[in-house]
């Protein structure tokens, strides 16, 4: 589907498209990809590893200005929205901002997108938006709940919407992996919580969530990908294992586990292979054989929790992963 395409993605210059932009020439050999974001230095930054690849085009702009989204998004075939205010302390203290972009952008994005003809747009959402208890989840679900019902604004347009969530990507910036390793020769890692897990996810196999959303929705769909869990005590005595861990207690806005699909989303939650996939709830879209295809309906009251999880990253996995991705995130 993607294959000879024109691409565009929001926020193209953080952790998931680094990652994205060169799988996806790989894979599909698109005709172009516009890394839109507002990080001049980043950009900069970011174009220094495409140099004389003249499939990746760089867009300065803010998904808060329609006008530049009317202008970026021309010729666009195919829209990834990774644009977001997303770190957890920053939303609190500045609430507005947070909204202005996660919410009032996702808002313009969907606009534009209508009226450019845009064919298929993918959201990406976190496990935060799931029972959210911080602002940065709060804005997330209903920027996840505006992609849903904007396959109903669209009216008799063609555009279509969808939803990833995934948890914890390993090794994205600002999360626990590379803060573990930038502390661990100090000889203490702090521990929010010894009963602590997390989903593990790779840059990788989220792209791979975004390439199946792509081939297989219909509109309105979330799709959550399937992955292991691990102990945060684990994860801390694979990067420092000379280390003490000492207690400080879970911060503000902090879950003890990550939730990607709560017990109200059971009843319009279906099972594959590698996946969930939640459908929507508005216009008996969840009963609509299209959206389902071969899913097994989850039994009432199903949660999916970092917790409740039967599949669990061993300490050999994590060496293993951190060994590739060496050059990422430094040496363990």
């Amino acid at each position: 589907m993607l294959t000879n395409s024109t691409i565009l993605i929001t926020g193209g210059t953080g952790s998931f498209g680094n990652t994205f932009v060169p799988m996806t020439l790989q894979r599909f050999n698109p005709k172009k990809i516009i890394v839109f974001s507002r990080d001049e230095m980043k950009q900069w930054e970011m174009a220094k590893r495409f140099t004389g690849e003249e499939r990746v085009r760089f867009f300065i702009g803010d998904v808060r200005d329609k006008d530049r989204l009317y202008r970026a998004l021309d010729g666009i075939d195919f829209v990834v929205h990774a644009a977001a205010t997303k770190i957890v302390p920053t939303a609190e203290y500045n609430p507005f901002e947070c909204i202005k972009t996660n919410i009032n952008g996702a808002m313009n994005l969907i606009d534009v997108c209508i009226d450019k003809g845009i064919k298929r747009v993918v959201a990406l959402s976190t496990d935060k938006a799931s029972s959210p208890i911080n602002l940065y989840g709060a804005t997330k679900l209903a920027s996840d709940k505006v992609f849903v019902a904007g396959n109903s604004y669209a009216g008799g347009h063609n555009t279509r919407f969808a939803v990833v969530r995934y948890g914890n990507v390993m090794g994205s910036r600002g999360s626990v992996i590379p803060f573990f390793m930038a502390i661990k020769d100090k000889g203490v890692i702090p521990i929010t919580d010894p009963r602590m897990t997390r989903f593990m996810i790779s840059l990788e196999k989220g792209v791979e969530l975004v390439w199946h959303a792509f081939e297989d929705m219909v509109g309105g769909e979330t799709y959550v990908k399937k992955i292991p869990s691990m102990k945060i005590t684990d994860l801390a005595r694979v990067i420092a294992p000379e280390a003490r861990q000492e207690v400080v207690g879970i911060r503000p806005g902090e879950k003890l586990h990550e939730q990607m699909i709560g017990s109200e989303d059971s009843f319009y939650t279906y099972e594959y292979l590698n996946h969930f996939k939640i459908l929507p709830a508005i216009h008996e879209w969840d009963r609509d054989a299209n959206r389902i295809k071969d899913g097994t309906k989850v039994p009432e009251g199903f949660s999916y929790t970092s917790d409740n999880n039967s599949e669990w990253m061993t300490a050999a996995d994590l060496r293993e992963w951190i060994g590739r991705n060496r050059e990422k995130i430094g040496n363990i």
